[in-house]
């Protein structure tokens, strides 16, 4: 969407955020307001009503007040208004009141605007008037909550969303996409296809793997292994529990330390659970000391790490508490770096290839204006970027520059991916670290005999499995690919007398190393296959008397029914060879 079409929506949406404030406020006069944004489809506003909660039918009403808004044709004026008169007119209001004491703290200038007989503290983007606005082309869509500032010692409001477009026609479209992607979420799949669980004694955001969830885990981390390994990578194996002093040095404590869950021995020792594995990774590196002959080392480590996400924050796999990364680090010369990060580039694109993903490119810099929050000096940052430039257009990549989405260590390439849906998702990444080297005096022995400072490569191929599975849960909606389903196959028995058959036939699948589950209850064979197709398997294999007599099997595929009857060798060898085709 072109700048200005975006602004003018913008404006739209930004107008229609205060029509919702009129709304409450005609039923709920007494209703305190927090403050009113626009986001990427809509907009939302915060408010508090005391000991009230709003309810679904509130919405309603409120869509209908805004709808006779709107067709009244109000003007938006906007003046600028002194600290003392906004005090002033906003007295009843504790936060308008607190923003005005932030805006002042820091200089800002305030401004009002007025809509009808209603006044909001506002920085504008406003329509003239509300002519402007398509009445049916909004509409409220949940309620959430909401702390005050994001801080959960504030007060927590309620948060009323709402999308909205130019058009009754892109509202629709929109809705559509919206209702597709509930039909698609990852936190219902999952539970419906029994890949995880949540457990309230357990806690929030701390997912429990089921055993059909955990094969799908390793069969990916399995692949991305191998890819490794062909590189030349091993495996390295860390505790999930490290002294201050390990994250006090690499400068991760200073930067995440109200991130990280704490622990206080006995004796009195502060340690943490790891939020990351890189400083970890770099003691291994540092037992003995090598010689550049030696380099690259290249360490692979698939383990859990922990970070204290607000409650409000956690959103099924895809914002947990406890993830699980695919963490690799290479530490070689710098004359090294560039064939080791088209290695990497090359594992991240068979990866993705695999599930038909293409890729778009992000250079992640420092910000120069902010060079406080990054480690290291700037010829350091400056040779690291360069590197990257030069790897994008050694593989003739097209790229975007970001500056300010560099890790706090080095810049990285990041790697973004759409799904099934047009929607884009960061997903693997590579950072060019120099800083955490030289903090942690890490080098090999070079030809002259000296110490020869070395840099380290972080590469994580799908970043966070928990985050990427819901990813690819929502991408192919539960209907993994034979490759990737957790059971490929369902044996579904129409009697008990061919079960000693269906036994057979349930052995030399697992022969062939196909993943089987045989249906051996007492239920018709029409709920069966109900229930294996709700369970979204590739292939159901039907067996009643006939088949057994025939040594056969009627074959039922995913999405496409019925496919006939054929011989259990050749359904076999058919499955075996298709469930490898991705490889």
């Amino acid at each position: 969407m072109p700048d200005n079409e975006k602004s003018n929506l913008d404006q739209k949406r930004h107008s229609l955020a205060h029509l919702l404030a009129m709304a409450v406020l005609k039923k709920y006069p007494k209703a305190k307001l927090g403050i009113g944004p626009t986001i990427e489809d809509g907009f939302y506003y915060d408010f508090d009503l005391g000991k009230k909660t709003f309810s679904e039918s509130d919405l309603k009403e409120f869509e209908s007040t805004m709808r006779e808004l709107v067709k009244s044709k109000l003007d938006f004026k906007g003046k600028k208004i002194t600290p003392q008169a906004a005090k002033k007119f906003f007295k009843d209001q504790p936060f308008k009141f607190d923003l005005i004491k932030e805006y002042s703290a820091a200089g800002k200038e305030l401004t009002a605007y007025e809509t009808g007989s209603f006044t909001d503290l506002c920085k504008g983007g406003h329509v003239k008037n509300t002519s402007e606005i398509d009445p049916a082309s909004f509409t409220l869509t949940r309620i959430a909550g909401a702390y005050w500032h994001g801080d959960e010692k504030n007060p927590q409001l309620q948060r009323i969303y709402a999308v909205a477009f130019d058009s009754k026609e892109e509202l629709a479209k929109h809705l559509a996409f919206l209702e597709e992607t509930r039909k698609r979420d990852h936190k219902k799949l999952g539970i419906d296809l029994d890949l995880f669980t949540f457990s309230d004694l357990v806690g929030p955001g701390l997912p429990l793997w089921t055993p059909k969830g955990t094969l799908l885990r390793t069969i990916l981390d399995n692949q991305i292994w191998e890819l490794r390994k062909k590189q030349g990578y091993e495996k390295v194996e860390i505790p999930h529990i490290t002294k201050k002093d390990l994250y006090e040095k690499s400068g991760h404590w200073e930067k995440f330390k109200d991130e990280l869950f704490r622990i206080k021995t006995r004796e009195g020792h502060d340690l943490a659970m790891k939020p990351m594995n890189c400083p970890h990774h770099t003691q291994i590196f540092a037992r003995r000391q090598w010689s550049y002959r030696e380099l690259p080392q290249r360490y692979a480590n698939t383990t859990m790490v922990y970070r204290d996400e607000q409650s409000g924050e956690l959103a099924g796999l895809s914002r947990a508490r406890s993830i699980t990364q695919d963490d690799a680090h290479v530490f070689c010369r710098l004359s090294q770096t560039k064939d080791e990060l088209l290695k990497i580039w090359d594992i991240i694109h068979e990866f993705y290839g695999t599930f038909g993903f293409i890729l778009r490119l992000r250079l992640s810099l420092h910000d120069l204006k902010q060079s406080e929050k990054y480690l290291g000096d700037l010829k350091r940052w400056k040779e690291a970027e360069d590197i990257l430039r030069d790897v994008a257009k050694t593989k003739k990549a097209e790229y975007v520059e970001a500056p300010g989405e560099a890790a706090f260590y080095g810049p990285k390439l990041d790697f973004l991916a759409k799904d099934s849906l047009g929607r884009e998702w960061q997903v693997a990444t590579i950072q060019l670290d120099m800083n955490m080297p030289e903090r942690f005096g890490l080098y090999c022995i070079n030809e002259s005999g000296e110490h020869e400072r070395i840099v380290m490569i972080h590469a994580a191929i799908m970043g966070s499995i928990e985050r990427f599975l819901s990813i690819v849960i929502e991408h192919y909606a539960g209907a993994f690919p034979l490759w990737l389903a957790p059971v490929q196959v369902k044996i579904l028995t129409i009697n008990d007398r061919v079960l000693d058959y269906a036994k057979e036939v349930l052995q030399k699948l697992y022969e062939r190393g196909i993943r089987t589950e045989l249906d051996l209850r007492n239920e018709s064979i029409g709920k069966k296959i109900r229930e294996g197709e709700l369970q979204k398997i590739p292939y159901l294999l039907v067996i009643g008397e006939k088949e057994v007599s025939g040594k056969t099997a009627a074959v039922r595929e995913r999405g496409k029914g019925d496919q006939g009857t054929m011989g259990i060798d050749k359904v076999i060898e058919m499955l075996y060879n298709s469930s490898r085709s991705n490889f």
